[in-house]
């Protein structure tokens, strides 16, 4: 067969099939994609002007770049709830980030929507985030009052735009307006490539609310699944006090019957997604159909996110929310670590605002520009868990105080 099909080639009896360019791929997106998408074709450009990619569209050279950056690579080391390295099978940032980016992927396509840029912002929606979780956001948060904050949004837009260093013409990855769009989501005065304001739209755009609301979707499940195969949750306890699991795990007994315990827990967890998927799916077509938006900037005029949830999920996932924290997020077993190890992080800082010259010396070199309080802060927030420790270990030459 591999021989005839060769032949059959030399001779010429297959036509060769012409390569499929950008400009293919934008006319399909207009051809399939819903009249409220945004098209990549329509990008509202890059900072730093470049030649378009040939066999990729605007948005997918974006996404490439976002996976072959250092930070996405050091997500693997950073913590999601469990301190990092205390369990093999445990979300990293780096994993919670890929599921993500499927979930968004999921909606969108649902949608008629971009799926590109969608799962593009998804997949960068975290470069930002410290080490050690929401815990050590919020000690960097603390650490610096008087100098600009800390919040993990606006860092990974700080990241893309001019801490990641691979290009010789330009600092940043010199992403689409789009994508950095969808990343500045609480700024209301985000910059456009020609100096304009964004401060005419209200929402970005659909594709951004998509990622913002799979975030969501993909922590509190895959939460549900660490804790319990962590044994600090417990499915009885879940069963009468949380209605999302309970509806869930009905489901899933009406079509599978008895279940062993793992096959059980999975298939809850895959049906709480499949659920959360549709309402958001369903909800917001209604909400499209009642907004009668024709165009992407439509969608951002809109004063309202119009991807959401329906009102009665919303208020089911809030009880999902605050059984969570009472149970997992606050439970000694994840906060003790976390404690400890962001008091780790807090020193760290403070010795690098006291000798500056232990830093690295790409993070010396920013003193200049940005202040030490920021060239320090973007430094600690760059690290890994494990490499906090480590400069934990190299200047104090003693684990972490109790």
């Amino acid at each position: 067969m591999e021989l005839s099909l060769r032949k059959a080639c030399s001779l010429g009896s297959i036509p060769r099939v012409p390569p499929i360019t950008r400009r293919d791929l934008e006319q399909r997106e207009r051809q399939f994609l819903a009249p409220f998408a945004q098209f990549s074709g329509d990008t509202r450009g890059r900072v730093h002007p470049e030649e378009p990619p040939t066999w990729r569209t605007q948005f997918q050279r974006d996404r490439d770049r976002v996976i072959h950056s250092r930070a996405f690579r050091r997500l693997e080391y950073k913590t999601q709830v469990f301190l990092n390295g205390t369990g093999d099978h445990l979300r990293t940032r780096l994993t919670h980030t890929m599921e993500v980016a499927a979930i968004s992927r999921n909606i969108a396509r649902a949608l008629g929507l971009n799926e590109d840029l969608a799962e593009t912002i998804a997949l960068a929606h975290d470069l930002g985030h410290s080490p050690f979780g929401h815990t050590g956001e919020h000690r960097l948060n603390q650490l610096m009052k008087g100098h600009g904050g800390f919040e993990h949004n606006q860092q990974s837009l700080r990241v893309v735009e001019t801490l990641e260093r691979k290009y010789p013409n330009f600092a940043g990855l010199n992403l689409s307006w789009e994508v950095r769009e969808g990343l500045a989501k609480h700024d209301h005065t985000f910059d456009v490539p020609d100096g304009t304001l964004r401060s005419r739209y209200y929402q970005p755009s659909l594709e951004a609310q998509i990622a913002n609301l799979a975030d969501e979707i993909a922590y509190y499940s895959h939460d549900l699944d660490d804790g319990l195969d962590h044994r600090l949750l417990d499915e009885k306890k879940l069963l009468a006090e949380v209605s999302v699991w309970a509806s869930a795990a009905r489901a899933v007994k009406r079509r599978f019957g008895q279940l062993p315990a793992e096959s059980r827990r999975y298939y809850t967890i895959r049906q709480i997604i499949d659920q959360q998927v549709t309402d958001v799916v369903e909800t917001t077509l209604s909400n499209l159909a009642a907004a009668g938006v024709q165009n992407a900037d439509e969608v951002r005029s809109n004063r309202r996110p119009l991807v959401s949830y329906s009102i009665e999920r919303r208020r089911a996932n809030l009880d999902l929310r605050k059984f969570l924290y009472r149970n997992l997020y606050y439970n000694p077993v994840v906060a003790e670590p976390n404690r400890r190890a962001v008091r780790m992080l807090g020193e760290v800082f403070s010795a690098f605002v006291d000798q500056p010259e232990e830093m690295g010396q790409g993070a010396r070199k920013r003193v200049a520009g940005l202040g030490l309080h920021r060239a320090v802060c973007d430094y600690v927030a760059s690290m890994t868990d494990r490499y906090v420790m480590q400069e934990h270990r190299r200047l104090f030459g003693l684990p972490v105080r109790s």
